[in-house]
């Protein structure tokens, strides 16, 4: 019995150039042209943000920007969409805790 093609099997890809961008302190492997929610995924990592009530994990919801289930903490900016920011060798993500600001919003 056959197995079942790969996505890159398919489009007859090869592995891209490999790098190291940080999270949570944490050395992870990336590939040229992954996205940070990618590179988090690969690495089996499924929540990195948590909800500004009662904060409850979050991770990847649509994967295509239109949600902010994602966010996270790159290189110090806040409220970054892991799903859309491409990862970039030396990096430093962080897990995003509600708002991704340390003091409160203002009206929050």
């Amino acid at each position: 019995m056959s197995q079942s093609p790969t996505p890159r099997s398919l489009v007859g890809g090869a592995p891209q150039a490999t790098y190291v961008l940080r999270f949570d302190g944490r050395e992870l492997t990336a590939q040229a042209g992954q996205s940070i929610a990618a590179v988090l995924w690969a690495a089996g990592i499924l929540a990195w943000r948590t909800t500004r009530q009662g904060g409850a994990p979050r991770g990847a919801f649509c994967g295509i920007g239109s949600c902010h289930d994602c966010l996270v903490t790159v290189n110090g900016r806040p409220n970054q969409r892991a799903c859309l920011v491409p990862a970039r060798p030396g990096d430093t993500v962080t897990t995003q805790e509600g708002t991704g600001h340390a003091t409160p919003e203002p009206g929050r």
